[in-house]
């Protein structure tokens, strides 16, 4: 012990003991991080996350392509407008109804 006390003060003066102190402050935290770290690529990875090729998106380049993706697009909006008018004369209906009937038990007594 005393050799390798007497080792390092003849060795580590100066500049020399400065550097191992960097040394030492980087190589730490490092390898504590590497013993004790927790494995994220395991943990935290989802199998099938990211899409495939075929489920990506397609620009489309040719006109006829471009056209048939508007015609869809327009076709979507088309059922979207449907449903919600649907939904919206559904609810008119319903709202009607239970005043129709609250009236008729407003009459009735």
């Amino acid at each position: 012990m005393a050799t390798v006390r007497k080792f390092l003060e003849r060795t580590l003066r100066g500049t020399n003991l400065e550097i191992f102190k960097f040394g030492l402050y980087l190589s730490f935290p490092i390898g504590y991080m590497y013993y004790f770290g927790t494995n994220l690529e395991n943990r935290f990875a989802v199998p099938g996350f990211w899409p495939t090729q075929d489920q990506s998106h397609k620009i489309p380049y040719d006109k006829d392509e471009i056209r048939a993706e508007i015609e869809r697009h327009r076709e979507r909006l088309r059922q979207m407008r449907q449903s919600d008018q649907n939904q919206g004369q559904g609810q008119g209906q319903s709202q009607s109804q239970s005043q129709s009937q609250s009236q008729e038990s407003s009459q009735q007594q």
